[in-house]
């Protein structure tokens, strides 16, 4: 998923971070021209948007259940000193990299799979202690990077190594180096990938700095020492320290990412006694919520401040940050809602129902044009004829809101359903002599052990790779499924 600002606690399980960002490229500067980003959306034909959907359809249409792995790993290979590496747990996180698909499943066995001979390459585990927690692809040195915790050190520290995609492709995964070695990253600490301006933050507990380091080539570029920071926001060029907030307002800061210097400090008014929900920076707005009050959209480049009441913008779950389209989605009760920096709701989505209440982002994909969101979701209420437990992944158009394709498992088939011809409303098996005719199910290879209704069932992380045009999920019993026409 185009989901970056990846931050990996070191706490005992994994954190889901409330706020994800997704990119299109790469932004060097600080507060960028929001206006000519609107211009340039509004003066985009109307021909040209429904090219876009007609194409969005095409990708899709055929998509097929095509291919199935697995992360189990029942020779032991990764566990002979943690006997919990050999149980078989959900797959929580996927990344593919050029011909490479990367599985991650909770027991913190990673498996790399090649997309050219249908093989497990190898595990990414080098010792027979580690278990790694996440993976981040860095494409500035086309190398993957694996962050990690090991039974030595009692699972407290996160460690990190890059290892090239090359030396994995040829079943080399303990040819990588370690990075930042010099840093303490016991809990509460942390380590944050940062694509869209090529950095990545670390925070030491221990003496409470937080470190830049260049995402080319690790170097470090500046260090923030304060242990009154309560918090870090990164946004296109910036960052926003959040510091302990006082009785009636809370400290704020804005830095250049690049080099660390101070473009602003200014104190934010709150409600006195009121927790804060959240403080979101984007660009130059900055989002503020107090609980049971209005939501504020402050200019910090002017101090005007809009509100936005608290009965039409709810607390969220979580966010992602559309940065080329200066919009933001929201997460909320399975639901989707897209929201511009006026505070008005640009779109609610159609036959979108996410199916883990919780908005596992792992469970989304943002494409890099940001005009496709991709979601595992609840299958249609009205469809009586799905089997078992299954729900469908759906395609849908981020500025409009309209579902463009879904596969799912309703007539039997990988078949994906184009929802903009017909409203959505599905071909239903045929009634012969008063009695339900069922589908006949597809042919399978040999190494496929799931039907597609299984498939599409209990899934636990998705990925499109947008190069290879394939959908990758991952299920509660390790399996991964290539979807492809």
């Amino acid at each position: 998923m185009m989901i970056e600002g990846r931050r990996i606690s070191a706490s005992p399980r994994p954190c889901s971070g409330r706020r994800v960002v997704a990119k299109k490229r790469p932004r060097g500067e600080g507060f960028v021209n929001s206006v000519k980003k609107l211009q340039r959306r509004e003066i985009r034909s109307k021909r040209d948007r429904a090219f876009s959907m007609s194409n969005a359809q095409e990708r899709f249409r055929n998509m097929r259940l095509t291919e199935e792995y697995d992360t189990h790993d029942p020779s032991g290979h990764c566990s002979p000193v943690l006997p919990f590496l050999m149980n078989r747990t959900k797959v929580i996180e996927i990344v593919a990299a050029h011909d490479i698909v990367f599985a991650l499943n909770h027991s913190g066995v990673c498996a790399a799979f090649s997309r050219e001979s249908n093989e497990r390459i190898c595990f990414l585990n080098v010792t027979p202690d580690e278990v790694i927690r996440s993976l981040f692809y860095n494409k500035n040195n086309d190398s993957l990077i694996t962050v990690s915790v090991y039974a030595s050190d009692n699972f407290s520290s996160l460690k990190c190594r890059s290892t090239r995609i090359e030396y994995i492709r040829r079943g080399q995964p303990d040819a990588g180096f370690a990075l930042f070695e010099s840093e303490s990253l016991k809990w509460p600490g942390f380590v944050e990938f940062d694509d869209v301006n090529g950095k990545v933050l670390t925070y030491s507990a221990q003496d409470s700095i937080y470190k830049v380091f260049d995402l080319k080539n690790y170097t470090m570029l500046y260090s923030i020492s304060d242990k009154h920071v309560q918090e870090i926001k990164i946004s296109p060029g910036i960052m926003l320290l959040i510091f302990n907030r006082s009785t009636s307002y809370v400290p704020l800061k804005i830095l250049s990412i690049e080099d660390g210097t101070v473009l602003k400090a200014f104190n934010h008014l709150l409600h006195r006694n009121k927790k804060v929900d959240f403080i979101e920076q984007f660009n130059e707005k900055l989002l503020v919520k107090q609980e049971n009050e209005n939501l504020q959209i402050l200019d910090v480049r002017n101090a005007d401040v809009m509100e936005v009441s608290r009965t039409e913008f709810m607390t969220p779950s979580a966010f992602i940050f559309l940065y080329e389209n200066q919009l933001f989605l929201t997460f909320r009760n399975r639901t989707v809602s897209v929201w511009n920096f006026r505070g008005e709701l640009v779109t609610s989505f159609e036959d979108h129902l996410l199916w883990h209440p919780d908005c596992n982002t792992n469970n989304i994909y943002i494409t890099s044009d940001q005009d496709l969101i991709i979601s595992y979701c609840k299958a249609d209420s009205d469809d009586h004829w799905t089997e078992g437990n299954a729900g469908s992944i759906n395609i849908s158009n981020i500025l409009t809101g309209k579902c463009l394709a879904k596969i799912n498992a309703t007539n039997g088939s990988p078949k994906v359903d184009d929802c903009s011809s017909d409203g959505g409303n599905l071909k239903k098996p045929k009634l012969l002599g008063g009695k339900l005719k069922k589908p006949k199910l597809p042919s399978h290879s040999q190494r496929m052990r799931s039907t597609v209704s299984e498939a599409l069932e209990d899934i636990t992380a998705l990925f499109y790779d947008e190069e290879r045009n394939e959908i990758y999920t991952g299920n509660r019993r390790g399996l991964v499924h290539v979807w492809s026409n």
